[in-house]
């Protein structure tokens, strides 16, 4: 047997003087082949990373009506409920969705309930915690969410705590910022009655949270969290402000853009070894497809009229509809980029900017998310265009109110895609008052004397802050292995790409 000394040389040899044609050792050199084929024999076989072959639809169950938050003692009566949690935030509590809710519980004999009326709008760790704290206390058969994305998502959080009493908030929260754990013990049965037009979380998994200590968010993403029953009550948008539908909008907006741009479900890889772990965020399938185009379309020509017009009933209903059916769209196909990038946005303001937004009574700096998620919007889907032309043209020919067929559309090369694109969304934006990218986020923080003589001390978002920007968005592995032309994220390319697009998003 030759020595692992000549072994090596011999590898060597064969990898640097091989026949130029054919690129194997044997073939020109025969007295070598015997030593060489013997090393490849022992050793170990490189494992090749499988791409996912299947895609996996959760359906989600809703009902869509006026007035029918009045059903929901009923429903829970009928699904044999001993004890309801009943989850709001402060300013829900006084409005009419709740005030009908409770009058619903109520009404049914025998059927006993306990209100937490303390969610916090854009949740953190400490207000999920609270929440738990409180659901574990009180020994709940069933869940009851009245209110925005941050209620019922605080109520899937306190929901799947109060059945893993023993776990600690990361061993769910997704990986790598926690253990990514699945879930595989059954929650309690959850409704969830939205009162904005905007997260669809009545109808998805996923459940964001704001990480203080790290300045990002993240969050936990898991079929199992799918509340039980959607209740869309066309009537519980009455009292929205206007900059909450606004915001809220625009949530739906790149919901159903990201979703549509995703990777396909069979480009993403590693293939799981188990169907358990299969992730909730999949990859653009013909399913999901459907749902998110649909959504995109409505959401592009409503939204403007409930912005001008909040009183606009048909508007608030077709918004609404939107919300569920982008919900279902990216619940099975996933975010991307703008979902990503806007998680530290939120979180780092907190430090930074301390922006606080008009129009959302809360007395801690706020940029809500749908405005997060907006701001770096451009900037995105000009960088995503040459990963799919033909859907971002389509996107294109629904900003522009147009087909694909039409000339003004078809006949933009592919090349020239992504700069219409940002053109068109940053346009739509404005005509939203949208922030007009990351410098217009912030707030005076001086005298106002000292202001009129210098605005270099208005406290905002400027391209020094892009490298922590960059560090919170890199751990947002769950969304932004789903970007399209990203590539290793973690890598200098992906760093070097993320930089770019945030340079790209500062003003427009």
């Amino acid at each position: 047997m030759a020595s692992r000394r000549v072994i090596s040389r011999l590898i060597n040899a064969s990898q640097h003087t091989s026949c130029p044609c054919h690129g194997n050792a044997g073939h020109s050199y025969p007295h070598q082949a015997a030593a060489v084929n013997q090393v490849r024999s022992m050793a170990t076989p490189v494992q090749t990373v499988q791409k996912e072959y299947a895609f996996q639809v959760s359906g989600s169950n809703l009902r869509f009506g006026d007035g029918v938050t009045a059903e929901v003692g009923m429903d829970l009566k009928n699904m044999n409920a001993r004890k309801v949690a009943v989850f709001t935030d402060p300013n829900i509590a006084n409005l009419k969705p709740m005030k009908i809710a409770l009058r619903s519980l109520e009404s049914q004999t025998d059927l006993p309930f306990e209100v937490y009326d303390q969610v916090l709008a854009e949740p953190t760790e400490d207000s999920w915690r609270k929440a738990i704290s409180w659901a574990r206390e009180g020994d709940f058969s069933h869940f009851l969410a009245v209110g925005g994305g941050s209620v019922i998502d605080t109520a899937k959080a306190a929901n799947l705590f109060a059945v893993y009493k023993d776990s600690d908030l990361f061993e769910f929260i997704n990986a790598p910022i926690g253990q990514g754990r699945p879930i595989q013990h059954a929650l309690r049965p959850l409704i969830a009655i939205p009162t904005t037009a905007g997260t669809g979380s009545e109808t998805t998994g996923a459940a964001i949270v704001d990480i203080t200590s790290r300045s990002f968010k993240t969050g936990i993403a898991s079929s199992a969290l799918r509340p039980t029953l959607g209740i869309v009550d066309t009537q519980n948008t009455e009292s929205c402000p206007t900059a909450v539908h606004i915001s809220a909008g625009l949530d739906v907006l790149f919901h159903s853009m990201e979703s549509y741009t995703v990777i396909p479900y069979n480009e993403r890889s590693p293939r799981p070894t188990n169907p358990i772990n299969r992730p909730a965020y999949q990859g653009s399938n013909p399913v999901a497809d459907v749902f998110s185009l649909w959504a995109l379309q409505t959401t592009v020509k409503y939204l403007p009229r409930v912005a001008k017009h909040p009183d606009d009933e048909e508007a608030r209903k077709q918004m609404l509809l939107a919300a569920s059916f982008a919900g279902i769209g990216f619940g099975n196909a996933g975010v991307h980029l703008c979902h990503g990038m806007s998680y530290p946005i939120s979180g780092l303001n907190k430090k930074g900017p301390k922006y606080q937004h008009a129009g959302y009574e809360v007395n801690h700096p706020i940029i809500p998310h749908g405005v997060s998620v907006a701001l770096t919007g451009p900037a995105v889907f000009q960088f995503t265009s040459p990963s799919s032309p033909d859907r971002h043209r389509q996107a294109l020919a629904i900003f522009n109110n147009s087909t694909v067929t039409d000339p003004s559309v078809a006949r933009i090369p592919d090349s020239e895609l992504g700069a219409h694109l940002f053109e068109a969304i940053a346009r739509f934006l404005d005509g939203l008052g949208v922030p007009r990218g990351l410098k217009a986020v912030g707030q005076v923080d001086v005298p106002y004397f000292l202001w009129m003589f210098s605005v270099n001390l208005y406290i905002r978002y400027q391209n020094k802050d892009i490298g922590n920007l960059v560090e919170g968005t890199i751990p947002q592995r769950r969304v932004l292995d789903l970007a399209p032309g990203i590539g290793d994220v973690v890598g200098e390319d992906g760093r070097e790409h993320l930089t770019r697009i945030f340079e790209n998003s500062m003003e427009y």
